[in-house]
């Protein structure tokens, strides 16, 4: 059975939906945790969790594709990340409506 782009594209727009889910809950949930000082370290970790987040949130977005279009499948690798893009925008835009109510 071969697999569909819009199912598998949906998977990883929830994947990336779900770590940044996990980053903002860990975000707010941080000041409880850690802390308050001030100290060169809370700048640094926050910096390079930003640097980790957009590491994973690009292989999520951009991996797949990548090894599509290497492989040659020009066409079905644009396809997958327009896919990934537009399942992206519709999160998005489900979030924004829920929290205009």
């Amino acid at each position: 059975m071969k697999n569909n782009p819009a199912v598998h594209s949906l998977g990883h727009a929830a994947l990336v939906v779900a770590y940044v889910s996990l980053v903002v809950w860990i975000m707010n949930n941080g000041e409880h945790w850690f802390k308050q000082e001030q100290t060169i370290l809370g700048p640094i970790a926050i910096l390079l969790l930003f640097v980790f987040s957009a590491a994973v949130a690009g292989s999520l977005v951009l991996g797949w594709p990548v090894m599509m279009y290497l492989d040659g499948q020009k066409k079905e690798a644009l396809n997958f990340f327009g896919l990934t893009l537009g399942w992206l925008a519709v999160a998005m835009a489900i979030l924004l409506v829920l929290n205009l109510k």
